[in-house]
């Protein structure tokens, strides 16, 4: 699964850096048709890197946020299930159950 995790953030890092260079090469062309000043071109291009930067970091930070969930709920139903069988097995060794342990969150 972090494999997974850790392809898919690169290959939107790699899209980035296409869309970049991309980005570039358009606003020169423009610029050497006389479309935008020099000075249009490099604020435009300072605008969709800011803008492309903060929505990686927002990506970022659901695509975390979201693992974290996952893991947490995940964990929660294996403890639980942990603790049923540690019951169990006590009950079949003849020891008397211990209160389940509980993870502070």
């Amino acid at each position: 699964m972090i494999d997974s995790i850790k392809k898919t953030i690169l290959a939107g890092v790699g899209a980035a850096v296409v869309t970049k260079d991309k980005v570039q090469a358009g606003l020169e062309d423009f610029v050497r048709q006389g479309k935008i000043s020099a000075a249009d071109a490099q604020a435009m291009a300072e605008k969709i890197a800011r803008d492309g930067r903060r929505e990686f970091e927002n990506a970022s930070t659901k695509l975390g946020d979201t693992v974290r969930d996952l893991l947490a709920s995940t964990g929660d139903k294996y403890l639980a299930r942990i603790e049923s069988l540690e019951a169990r097995v006590s009950a079949l060794e003849g020891h008397p159950a211990k209160a389940p342990k509980r993870a502070k969150s």
